[in-house]
């Protein structure tokens, strides 16, 4: 139901916009996340945005560089990732949750595919 796509090979300082597009459900009533799961990591909160994307939460580690953004129109969400550095390397999850927003994964009941992000510095 859900399908990300746009990952792909970078170098440092690089910029990629993920997208997630959304079948079988409506954007606007979810919330919202990004996840990713590094080489030998768990997985990871990257963002959250509430439905209408009244709130935004980062994760430390992305915030002022990563920005998440939505189209109700096309059922879809974009993770805008800049200033891209080798940490950044992992394969990124969307992810709607019925809940309010969430840093945990636990509260998302759909999730995408996948899609592998690789920096190279």
């Amino acid at each position: 139901q859900l399908q990300a796509s746009g990952g792909g090979l970078v170098q440092a300082g690089d910029s990629l916009r993920l997208s997630c597009a959304a079948s079988g459900l409506t954007f606007s009533r979810y919330s919202l996340g990004w996840f990713r799961q590094r080489p030998g990591k768990e997985r990871e909160f990257v963002v959250s945005m509430s439905r209408f994307g009244s709130s935004v939460r980062y994760a430390d580690s992305v915030k002022g560089r990563f920005t998440i953004s939505g189209d109700n129109a096309k059922n879809t969400a974009y993770l805008q990732m800049n200033s891209l550095k080798p940490d950044d390397t992992a394969v990124y999850y969307c992810a709607a949750a019925q809940a309010g927003i969430s840093n945990d994964y636990n509260d998302y009941a759909y999730w995408g595919q996948g899609t592998l992000v690789t920096v190279s510095s």
